[in-house]
Order: C-alpha cells, then structure tokens, then sequence
C-alpha cells in the first residue's frame, strides 16, 4: 500500500476568472521514501499539499493517507501528518520552547510527553541555547527549522513539506536537508514540493513535475536525465536574437529542437563531440561568433526547461493578481472556517 496516493485531483478557484489550479493529478507515495513534488510558482504544488493535509476538499478525485480518505477520514489524517509550509507557522512573540509546547497542547498530548519531545526536537534541530529565546530574535533558517520541528511534536508517520526551504541561505538549506534525510532513514515518508533542482535531485527518491494543474512527467531524478539524453552542448552567441538564427541553424543536428535561454542555445545529443564539432562548422559557415562552448551531462534544469520551457525557479502566473501560492483566487469547495 502506498503511503499516500492521490488519483485525477481537480481544484478551481474562483477569482476575476476561474482558475483550474489542479487539472486531474495523480501521484503516488511509497513507505520511507521522498516524493518531490516539482514544478514553478503557480503549477499546483501547494494546492496538492493541502488537499492531503486536508485544508481544502478536492473538486474532483479522491486522496488516501495511510488508506484514510483526507475528506472522509480528516480528523484521523489530520492525527497522521505534520505539515511546514513556506512560510513558518509560529508565534515570533513566543520562545522557541513555548512554540513546541503550545503545538503539543493543540494536538492533545499528554503534558508530560510534550515537555519530552519539545525538549528533544529543539536538541535534534539545534535550538537548545535559543529555546528560551523569543522568535523576534530568530534568524529566518532558525525559524524554519522550529517550524520543521513543530511538524514532527506528534511524531507523524507523514511529513508534507511546502518548500520548506525558500529564502534560506545556501548553509541554512543544506543544514535542513541533513535533517529531512535523518527523518526518512528513521522511517518518516515525506512529500517535499520544491522549485529547486538541486534539492529535488539531493533529498527525491522519485519526482513528479507539475506544470499548470497537471503531472507532465515522473520518474526518479536519474530517469529523467536519461530520457533527455545522453549530453548538453551549450552554446552562448552576442545577444537572444543571434541565438534564435542559431537554433534554426542547428537544428537538424538534434534529434529534439534546441532550447534557447537568452543568448544561449543548448543541443541535447548522443555524440556531443561530432555535433560540436560539426555546429562550430555551420555557424563559421553563417558567419555567427560564438562566444561560448561548453559540454555537459543533463541536470534536471535541462529536464525542466524542456518539459515546460521555462526554468524551475521562474515565476508562473496563474491568473492576474496570484500570489507566490497556486491560488489564483477564492475556492470553489472549502472545509469550512479553514480558508
């Protein structure tokens, strides 16, 4: 049985238009692994998290957690889940320590097994010489791994995890990955949304990219790379509109067309040192300067890019007036008094 499974999810939200945030996704979650929810600002991620964390009803399609149903069954996913969205959900007027607290009370814990617990997760995040200390004083990775922290008080088998690491500094994003794969090699499952490549190739076992409500491809980090190809060559020209001549100069060279990203156009081939070779020929022959070569093997950047046309960590608008979350506006079905 899978973790967590989703099948056809369809979400609309209401605004100056209609926005179909959700476009019939289906993803999958196995025990003890880390799925990556990919894709840009406004392709369903954070609307997928919330289904599964039960915030928002789903207007079509159904979501299992553990084998409970997450409209059903919510009270019971509800005591199976720690959700730490992209921003963190904590008390700044609090301490650290209060913070942890307060969340045991909320989710009914025994007093005395909820002073344990916040005294043990503000150790395991290193926190403990600032548990006493207010989150005003705190520093945006400090926040957000309190936030993390408040996650796991009630130990859930099931982490979401809403690009829990946008706005960290390079340390501070790494310090928190070091955490997320402790987790799961003590058997917590996680579904991590993210914008960034990197991480979604460091912490996924499998991945699932989401482009405009719906799943456009899936595999593990390294199947994705392999279906691109086998190498990169990069190609960087003066200026964008050298690089539109350059790739309809190359492109019989590739067996899919180039992608041109400003002014540089990238071929993904099986031979990269022939068709280097022989694209060096055709632009000398075009009378085109190059003004950059370089060779490389597939990233999931390139994985992105191809499939969507855009970079992961590009903005796309859902509907005017969106904010950075997928909603474009006011859902059409929500549990009520958890908008």
């Amino acid at each position: 049985m899978n973790a967590v499974e989703a099948r056809d999810l369809v979400k609309e939200f209401s605004g100056k238009r209609t926005v179909r945030a959700l476009d019939g996704v289906s993803i999958d979650v196995r025990p003890g692994s880390i799925l990556g929810l990919l894709g840009p600002n406004g392709a369903g991620k954070t609307t997928v998290v919330r289904i599964l964390s039960t915030v928002l009803v789903p207007d079509a399609g159904h979501a299992r957690v553990l084998g409970h149903d997450v409209v059903r069954e919510a009270d019971i996913v509800r005591r199976l889940i720690g959700l730490a969205g992209q921003y963190a959900a904590v008390d700044e007027n609090l301490t650290g320590r209060e913070n942890l607290r307060m969340v045991g009370r909320l989710t009914h814990l025994p007093k005395k097994i909820t002073l344990e617990r916040s005294d043990t997760l503000l150790e395991q995040f290193g926190l403990s010489d600032a548990a006493n200390r207010t989150l005003k004083t705190y520093s945006g990775g400090m926040r957000r791994r309190l936030d993390l922290a408040a996650a796991l008080v009630g130990r859930p088998p099931i982490l979401f995890l809403d690009e829990p690491t946008t706005g960290l500094d390079p340390q501070s994003r790494q310090d928190l990955w070091v955490v997320i794969e402790g987790l799961v090699r003590a058997g917590t499952t996680v579904l991590l949304t993210t914008q960034y490549l990197e991480e979604a190739d460091r912490l996924a076992d499998r991945i699932v990219v989401v482009d405009h409500g719906r799943v456009i491809a899936e595999g593990t980090p390294a199947e994705l790379k392999a279906d691109l190809g086998t190498t990169v060559i990069s190609l960087t020209v003066p200026d964008s509109a050298t690089a539109r001549s350059v790739a309809a100069i190359l492109s019989p060279l590739a067996p899919r067309p180039p992608v041109i990203d400003d002014a540089t156009v990238e071929l993904t081939v099986e031979e990269a040192p022939r068709v280097a070779a022989e694209a060096l020929r055709a632009l000398d022959q075009h009378g085109v300067t190059v003004v950059g070569l370089t060779l490389r093997e597939p990233s999931l950047d390139d994985v992105f890019l191809r499939l969507t046309g855009h970079r992961a960590e590009e903005v796309a608008e859902v509907a005017s007036g969106a904010t950075s979350s997928d909603e474009g506006g006011t859902p059409s079905h929500d549990r009520e008094g958890r908008r």
